[in-house]
């Protein structure tokens, strides 16, 4: 997926351990009988830190 002209995607790594983010994510999918194909993104989500803005040309 490739963005729109004036939009900026940043995706970094948060600041927490992702050893610790991987088991919390492991024992909440476990614990909620979630199938890895929910539990995998949520993690991602969890671990990435997404940002997307806008931005406008000034003519």
């Amino acid at each position: 997926m490739v963005p729109r002209t004036g939009v900026t995607v940043d995706i970094c790594p948060r600041d927490v351990p992702i050893a610790l983010i991987g088991t919390a994510g492991g024992a909440l999918a476990l614990w909620a009988d979630a199938p890895s194909q929910i539990a995998v993104p949520v993690a991602l989500l969890i671990v990435l830190d997404i940002r997307v803005r806008r931005w406008r040309r000034r003519t």
